[in-house]
């Protein structure tokens, strides 16, 4: 049935009410929220007094992406324990602020390696809890080992990573960006090289200079075009999710027992005391008589 305005209002109003509610439920994640997110302002002006727009978009879409965490809870029902939100707003403002808009990547060594090895784990952390939280369901409700749960985990976390790179390959790709960072290399080894074509690989050793059009690139040796950055990101997210993958093995393998600190970062479903949204919904301002008779 298609709701009217007046019900569209109010739907805005108990979910705006919720989300407050739910900013200022840990007060540690709230006061991370607020600083993080003042940071990015008096960023976002900044970029704007220097003329950058792109930096000025990615201000902006940091400010976004910072209320997701708070989203997701409220609009999944989903209770994110403070270390894991924390993290995520640390996650993003490290990606977006300062790798970004104040070129970490590129003046910070292994910044980027640094953020991939948090994704596996957080990503490794999301898979795992997803199948935790399916099995809350009675109507689905299975035994499964801990093995399964596991390299359920570390599977999610491994398919994140690729389809990840697969991202950064097409804007690449596409649209001319240097998502996936080149590195500078001092030998190849391509059997493209060999003039008999007999599928030997040739090497070339100690590239020290690249000279394309007469011009000297002055780089040191040969640019690869993303290949090695590529491995690297994925190799730092096999070790993220190995990590939390082990950590939820022991913890499953015990049945709750024994809860390592990296189960700190598992997602749980919400109860009844901290479903703000039903809550909004049913304390707040009474439905539209529309509705109401609908």
């Amino acid at each position: 049935m298609k709701k009217t305005r007046k019900e569209r209002g109010w739907l805005k109003k108990t979910f705006k009410r919720a989300m407050d509610k739910e900013l200022r439920e840990h007060k540690s994640s709230f006061i991370v929220f607020y600083i993080l997110r003042a940071l990015v302002i008096v960023s976002l002006v900044r970029q704007i007094i220097l003329d950058n727009y792109e930096g000025a978009f990615f201000c902006i879409l940091t400010i976004v992406l910072l209320y997701v965490p708070s989203w997701v809870q409220v609009r999944l029902r989903i209770e994110l324990p403070p270390p894991l939100e924390i993290t995520i707003l640390c996650f993003i403002f490290a990606a977006e602020i300062l790798g970004e808009v104040n070129a970490f990547y590129v003046n910070v060594p292994h910044w980027d390696t640094m953020l991939h090895t948090i994704n596996g784990f957080l990503a490794a952390a999301v898979g795992f809890s997803l199948v935790l939280l399916l099995n809350d369901n009675e109507k689905l409700t299975f035994d499964l080992s801990p093995f399964f749960l596991a390299m359920v985990a570390f599977c999610f976390s491994m398919t994140i990573g690729v389809l990840w790179e697969f991202f950064e390959f097409g804007m690449d790709w596409f649209f001319h960006t240097d998502m996936q960072r080149d590195t500078v290399i001092n030998a190849i080894y391509s059997a493209s090289l060999d003039p008999t074509r007999t599928n030997k690989v040739v090497a070339v050793k100690e590239i020290h200079d690249v000279v394309i059009n007469g011009e000297n690139l002055g780089l040191g040796g040969y640019l690869d075009i993303g290949l090695i950055d590529t491995m690297k990101d994925l190799l730092v997210n096999f070790v993220g999710a190995v990590v939390f993958s082990v950590a939820g093995y022991f913890y499953a393998r015990s049945k709750g027992k024994k809860r390592a600190a990296a189960l700190n970062f598992v997602p749980s479903k919400k109860n009844e005391d901290h479903d703000y949204l039903q809550q909004a919904r049913e304390n707040g301002p009474d439905l539209p008589e529309k509705r109401k008779k609908s």
